[in-house]
């Protein structure tokens, strides 16, 4: 099952209440919190507070976004990042493959990201947390084949893997990201930006396509979130233009 769904930093302006205020004007049932400003990383107080605020508007806490990038550990210790996550009562962490892509990271890079991906996992796993890396650039799932790579080399039970469309990406491409990660697919990201400019536009611009790629997630086993990430010129409107857009393509599947 997808269930609909918004990543905080959408709205990084906005304080969590208001974030939830806004999300509990749509049908979404999930928030994925963020580190950086939402719950920061470490500061467990915060962390309590949006859980049960959450809680309170009938909404899940569907996954905390982390900056914690593997085997650098000046992105912060990850301790923190857990200890957050437990807090909040998020049962996955979002975390980053390193911050070099593929043509630049060596073997050591690749093992070091892979070494630490397993203590991480391991730790996470002692709290019943998943792990699961951002498909993104300029880390080491910034194409199809490095993310399966990497998912198959650290091969450990506790580590998956978001997805979301790369910028320039054709629908193939996406597709066939899509079936690399599917063993280990966790949450979406869900936006929609103009292929060639980068500019945010309304969801429903981009129906052909996404349908297409939640026709394909629906497939696949197990229960998911795909969650609203930016919206045309960060607007409230436009984000409840958006959710309504998604819920509609999501009941569809049913």
């Amino acid at each position: 099952m997808i269930y609909p769904g918004l990543v905080s930093i959408t709205f990084r302006q906005l304080t969590p209440a208001a974030v939830i205020e806004l999300v509990a004007q749509t049908d979404l049932r999930g928030i994925e919190w963020g580190g950086d400003v939402h719950v920061p990383h470490g500061d467990v107080a915060t962390a309590q507070r949006v859980r049960q605020q959450t809680l309170d508007a009938g909404l899940v806490v569907a996954a905390y976004g982390s900056y914690y990038r593997a085997s650098h550990e000046e992105s912060g210790p990850f301790e923190a990042v857990l200890e957050s996550a437990v807090a909040l009562g998020a049962p996955t962490i979002r975390v980053w493959a390193g911050r070099q892509g593929t043509e630049s990271a060596d073997e050591a890079y690749w093992q070091a990201v892979i070494e630490d991906s397993r203590r991480i996992a391991d730790l996470a796993a002692a709290s019943k947390v998943t792990i699961a890396y951002e498909f993104h650039n300029k880390t080491l799932t910034d194409t199809n084949s490095a993310a399966r790579r990497l998912l198959e080399r650290v091969n450990h039970p506790n580590i998956r893997s978001y997805w979301q469309p790369p910028r320039y990406s054709a629908v193939d491409e996406n597709l066939a990201g899509i079936d690399a990660v599917a063993p280990w697919l966790s949450h979406i990201h869900v936006f929609q930006w103009h292929r060639v400019s980068g500019e945010r536009e309304a969801l429903a611009v981009g129906a052909a396509d996404w349908q297409q790629y939640f026709s394909r997630i629906h497939q696949i086993e197990g229960d998911r979130y795909a969650m609203l990430e930016f919206v045309e010129n960060d607007d409230k409107a436009a984000f409840i233009r958006d959710a309504r857009t998604l819920q509609t393509w999501l009941a569809a599947l049913v």
